[in-house]
């Protein structure tokens, strides 16, 4: 392993973790449930693959051994932290979690209230 493979592996690891630091200040910092969600499932999502891809160039280079299981776990939390992250959200959303006073904008009002009248059409 060269030295520039080092900086490479070495700045994917602290850009990594810098990552999942912006991620666990935007859950202490944030206001509701949906913003914290938010900062929680993208920031660590990405700090995870980055701290992955670190993990699997190491081995690459350094042993000449190419991971797969490194490999599958990159596309195992690219695939599924945003997925889990999007339905907590949506829980949340729909057992009426309030959101924020500084929040300005409300996309799922109108589709929640016509889902709640097509409920109260269909028991009549």
């Amino acid at each position: 392993m060269t030295e520039a493979t080092s900086y490479i592996i070495g700045g994917l690891v602290i850009l990594g973790s810098l990552l999942s630091l912006a991620a666990a200040v935007g859950v202490i910092r944030l206001p509701d449930v949906y913003c914290r969600n938010h900062a929680a499932s993208k920031s660590s999502t990405l700090g995870v693959l980055f701290v992955l891809i670190a993990a699997m160039l190491f081995f690459w280079w350094d042993s000449q051994y190419f991971s797969a299981r490194l490999l599958l776990g990159i596309i195992f939390v690219f695939i599924t932290a945003p997925v889990g992250a999007h339905l907590m959200t949506r829980a949340a959303y729909y057992t009426n979690v309030k959101l924020s006073n500084t929040s300005i904008q409300d996309d799922l009002r109108d589709k929640k209230e016509q889902e709640e009248a097509q409920l109260k059409r269909v028991r009549g």
